[in-house]
């Protein structure tokens, strides 16, 4: 569902919640500047230099667009994301 020119949230997720740094930002950062590695997606925007829990998924979006898959994209729903990353804000640890 889009909100005048912009996607919905269910349509852009946010994948850094630190810095807000929506999946859509980040899969055009990976496809315009083609970074050899993932943690150069820190340069956009500071996505992954927060708590660290998107780092992985950083890695994975990473390497969907490396790899020239279509629509790259999460494989979490966006709620059960912010979800698990709370827990791990409170316990430090991934489940």
């Amino acid at each position: 569902m889009e909100i005048g020119n912009r996607p919905s949230s269910i349509d852009d997720p946010t994948v850094c919640l630190c810095f807000r740094v929506s999946q859509r930002k980040i899969v055009n950062y990976c496809q315009r500047e083609k970074p050899p590695v993932a943690s150069l997606i820190s340069e956009c925007l500071s996505a992954g230099t927060g708590c660290g829990w998107c780092v992985p998924f950083l890695k994975d979006l990473h390497k969907q667009c490396r790899d020239g898959v279509e629509d790259p994209g999460l494989k979490i729903d966006p709620t059960e994301y912010a979800g698990k990353r709370a827990s791990y804000r409170a316990t430090g640890k991934r489940a």
